[in-house]
């Protein structure tokens, strides 16, 4: 592996001292003759994001022709030519074309590099990023980014510029006290270069880290090839211990949510079970009721059965010829199928109890299992904290230090929402 490059200048539609303007900008990326002698077999680009150069060009003309500033008293004037309305990024990685080339690897190394250099991108300039392309016709793997301020009027680029920014802001506050002019300049020039220590170390937390791609090369630090070789493969084990953290993690996150869904469709599906089960109880009190309801006017008719009974008795003494009365016979007939009625309704109700009283007992055990299983998921996830725990101890302690005050996310850390009872 190496070390990162990424590089970023502005420009205006007036070319600057070393000739280059805007329209010597796009002309060399999109690969015209004129802009392209320092290659030897000029390819077009290849657009990774956004539009074409010709889009862009045609974007930023249109703009930086209507783009106006206010100037004192209230004027409004056209920006001026050598105002610059460009802002451009150039991201490169140590990988040659012919490396790539060989090697699938390293292929999928460079892409993976591509992604995140261009999420960078996108984070650093929003929507004024316009277009992302890649050269492939040059020694090595390398993007260029065309940033277009079209939202502000006055198409100040040298907002993008963190050094010059911070830089101005020192200026423009003028002397401090005891200060002179010299000792102002000096704090400017240290502001400039602790902004732009600053834009280098956001690119290589979001991009050289997971890559592992070190923050400066040797020779900027006078390191010797054994210090410079033993950096690299620190960086490359950084780099496998962050892949296999997020890989545990995303892991860990993908078990927890399946296992509360699984779990919160156990618990909807039981309450629903349960809320059935409450309506058929309801619906058997109600049914009880109307069998104890029929109960009562059955005996009603028994005792009127009764009286009628009587009355044939006494029919019977008084016309002794005669057999069972027809009238006592025709009652006791009406009264049987009654009862045969009410002892089938009411074996029909207490079947009815049985069976919801098993489904509410089954709702119950649902639930309780449902309890179980968050709590085994709750117990997963503390043990993949602990096995990212064990993955964190196997770097160096420098390392670790590095890595704990650059800040939490770079833990990679994986805690349960809720802590285990009695721990």
């Amino acid at each position: 592996m190496g070390y990162q490059f990424v590089h970023l200048e502005s420009f205006a539609r007036k070319a600057d001292a070393k000739g280059r303007s805007t329209d010597f900008i796009f002309a060399e990326a999109s690969r015209k003759p004129e802009a392209s002698v320092h290659v030897s077999n000029p390819l077009p680009p290849v657009v990774v994001y956004g539009v074409g150069i010709e889009a862009v060009q045609d974007m930023h003309d249109a703009a930086a022709a209507a783009a106006t500033i206010r100037v004192k008293g209230g004027h409004v004037r056209k920006v001026a030519k050598d105002k610059k309305t460009l802002h451009t990024v150039v991201a490169s990685h140590p990988f040659t074309m012919d490396e790539i080339r060989a090697d699938p690897a390293k292929q999928r190394e460079v892409e993976e590099w591509e992604r995140r250099t261009v999420q960078w991108l996108k984070d650093q300039y929003g929507d004024d990023l316009k277009s992302v392309i890649r050269h492939e016709d040059e020694s090595h793997f390398h993007v260029h980014a065309y940033i277009v301020p079209t939202a502000d009027p006055a198409m100040a680029a040298l907002k993008y510029h963190p050094g010059t920014v911070a830089k101005r802001e020192i200026m423009s506050a003028g002397l401090a006290e005891g200060e002179d002019t010299k000792a102002l300049s000096k704090r400017a020039d240290a502001a400039y270069k602790q902004a732009m220590r600053q834009w280098q170390n956001s690119y290589h937390e979001a991009v050289a880290v997971p890559c592992g791609l070190t923050r400066l090369g040797p020779q900027r630090r006078r390191l010797s090839r054994d210090e410079w070789q033993r950096e690299q493969v620190q960086a490359k084990a950084l780099q496998t211990v962050i892949e296999r953290a997020k890989k545990v993690k995303a892991s860990g996150d993908i078990f927890v949510t399946r296992t509360k869904t699984e779990a919160e469709a156990i618990r909807a599906a039981a309450a629903h079970e349960k809320e059935i089960a409450e309506r058929a109880k309801t619906a058997a009190t109600a049914a009880r009721e109307q069998a104890e309801k029929a109960q009562e006017e059955a005996k009603e008719a028994l005792a009127r059965a009764e009286r009628y009974s009587g009355v044939t008795g006494r029919l019977r003494a008084m016309w002794d010829a005669l057999g069972e009365s027809k009238l006592a016979t025709k009652i006791r007939e009406e009264f049987a199928t009654e009862i045969a009625h009410v002892r089938a309704f009411a074996r029909t109700i207490q079947e009815s109890l049985r069976v919801e009283e098993k489904r509410r007992h089954e709702a119950e055990k649902k639930a309780n299992e449902a309890a179980l299983d968050a709590e085994r998921a709750r117990d997963a996830a503390l043990r993949m904290q602990i096995e990212r725990d064990r993955a964190w101890s196997l770097l160096p302690l420098d390392r670790q230090q590095e890595l704990a005050a650059a800040g939490p996310e770079m833990r990679m850390t994986l805690r349960p929402k809720q802590k285990k009872e009695g721990k």
